[in-house]
């Protein structure tokens, strides 16, 4: 279970229990900080936090803040500078440079939507979050207030004016396009934290060995949708494989047809057997999955791929590009634990645009930044 998913279900479950809290999101970033827009902390009156919004620096003020909010019921919209050089800064502790702003509010006003998102995230459906985080004086509209966006255009919930729904649903639609999570104002003085959720890596796992269990593990452990494939149904179960999304009993080469393809789908073939790999690797190629990993060295690769060309199975050099054997990271790993997460690792890489190498030798920031990055309030 992802972070944000392991956030909303406990939204909802303290709701339903009656559960008085507070929800912090980090809704602006400039320059370097641990976490990024989105990333999300739930204070509850009693019981641990879940979630989290910094490396352990932020949390004690941000407690403070939302006991407070849990209090008069009065979202408040915090800023931390961490670039100036002066005693407070120094006592936050941090060894980050960059500018965050935090919107915590009741999480009565996110239980309302909880749901709806959480169920997307489940259902690999994309959306996009509009929270108010300021607000014009003069309107019915106040900070927490939210709504829906789904990329059909089709809006949940309201903010209390016409002209600010359509308003926050075109500029949700704009960001759902682009991807990235965004502050923009949708009045005068009224913004709005503008949260694209893309629905999680598929992970696709041909042949259920003993070595794929960790594979599954890590990966569901990221919140990803992990399927097992096997043509074995003795080795298909939960209890083997849990937190599987799916288990798929089918011949190899039925596999992309019995589990369906899209281009967030990456697929892993592993089932150690010549020819069911070479079965599962006929059946995915061509097919829009953006990765397809191989286990093995490189000379069973070619192997494969000549046993495929000599039954007349010819694939185009486009198709390839996305075949990665043997897979994973340069490691060094060994055994099923090391390299499933040296697989894990190559698969983030490729989702994230990024080569897999040491962060000492990146040019430029660890994360991606938009052309305009500027916090809440700023020009």
């Amino acid at each position: 279970m992802s972070e944000l998913q392991e956030v909303l279900r406990a939204i909802e479950e303290g709701q339903a229990g009656g559960e008085r809290m507070a929800l912090a999101t980090i809704v602006g970033v400039r320059g370097s900080t641990y976490r990024r827009e989105g990333a999300r902390l739930l204070i509850r009156k009693h019981g641990r936090p879940v979630g989290t919004i910094s490396g352990g620096c932020l949390e004690g003020d941000v407690r403070v803040a939302a006991e407070e909010v849990m209090s008069t019921g009065t979202p408040q919209l915090l800023r931390f500078d961490l670039t100036a050089d002066d005693e407070a800064v120094w006592g936050w502790g941090l060894g980050c440079n960059g500018v965050i702003d935090v919107f915590v509010e009741p999480a009565d006003g996110a239980a309302r939507s909880a749901g709806a998102i959480r169920r997307a995230v489940e259902q690999q459906r994309p959306l996009a979050a509009v929270l108010v985080i300021e607000a014009d004086a003069g309107l019915p509209t106040r900070p927490g207030a939210r709504l829906l966006v789904h990329p059909d255009g089709r809006v949940e919930g309201t903010l209390g004016e016409r002209h600010l729904d359509e308003r926050a649903a075109e500029e949700a639609l704009r960001a759902l396009g682009d991807g990235h999570s965004t502050t923009v104002p949708i009045g005068s003085e009224t913004r709005a934290f503008i949260e694209v959720l893309a629905p999680p890596a598929r992970l696709l796992v041909c042949g259920a060995g003993h070595d794929a269990i960790p594979l599954v593990r890590f990966a569901a452990g990221l919140g990803w949708a992990v399927e097992v494939i096997d043509d074995r149904e003795a080795f298909l179960t939960s209890t083997r494989f849990p937190g599987t999304a799916r288990l798929v009993k089918a011949e190899p080469i039925e596999a992309a047809g019995r589990a369906g393809v899209d281009d967030r789908t990456f697929v892993v073939v592993m089932s150690h057997n010549f020819l069911r790999d070479k079965e599962y690797l006929r059946s995915f190629l061509g097919t829009p999955a953006s990765y397809i990993g191989m286990l093995g060295p490189r000379a069973r690769l070619e192997r494969l791929l000549d046993a495929l060309r000599a039954e007349g199975f010819q694939p185009k050099a486009s198709d390839l590009e996305v075949v990665h054997g043997p897979a994973g990271l340069d490691l060094g790993g060994d055994g099923p634990e090391e390299v499933a997460w040296a697989i894990v690792g190559e698969i983030l890489a490729i989702q994230k645009g990024r080569s897999g190498g040491f962060l000492r030798d990146r040019g430029g920031p660890i994360h991606d930044r938009p052309a305009s990055e500027a916090p809440v309030g700023t020009a």
